[in-house]
């Protein structure tokens, strides 16, 4: 089986999700945030909409360099945030489908300047920069629908507000 074919199952399960999660945040809990040190809600929910995208830049570069500027998230309200995500989903989707194995194994890197960061190959920074991270901002929302007695939605099973699977 080809790598796409392997991680396309995944990805669409965790976009869903993810899809999930952005649909429930509240647009009058914007500027809320559980400590200073933390991201507002608006700025996660853009965060999380714009992470699918780094799959098409790690697909279609082989780096990226921090010294010309991390890629900017959009800040959005969460009717774009969802605009901004289902179009990112769709063109991270095409771009995994695409990708041959060849291209899967070929290193990236992530740059500072002439200094190399780190590299891997393209499929493990699809891996942990865009699935794992999704994962993670994800859980962040969760704790934070959490503290702010909004229903979390269920993930990997039910959860505690729904108590059964959806």
């Amino acid at each position: 089986m080809a790598i796409s074919a392997s991680l396309l199952p995944e990805f669409d399960h965790e976009m869903a999700t993810t899809r999930k999660t952005l649909e429930r945040v509240p647009s009058d809990k914007f500027d809320w945030a559980p400590h200073p040190k933390s991201m507002t809600v608006v700025r996660l929910t853009s965060h999380l909409s714009h992470i699918p995208f780094w799959a098409v830049m790690t697909i279609g570069k082989d780096s990226l360099d921090l010294a010309a500027g991390p890629p900017m998230t959009p800040v959005a309200d969460t009717a774009q945030a969802l605009v901004d995500f289902d179009k990112n989903v769709a063109a991270a989707r095409v771009a995994i489908e695409g990708c041959s194995d060849e291209t899967w194994m070929q290193p990236w890197s992530l740059k500072m300047g002439d200094k190399t960061l780190m590299t891997l190959p393209k499929i493990a920074v699809v891996r942990s920069w865009v699935m794992n991270h999704n994962v993670h901002h994800r859980a962040q929302m969760g704790v934070y629908f959490r503290l702010l007695d909004i229903p979390v939605p269920s993930v990997y099973g039910p959860s505690a507000d729904e108590g059964q699977m959806g």
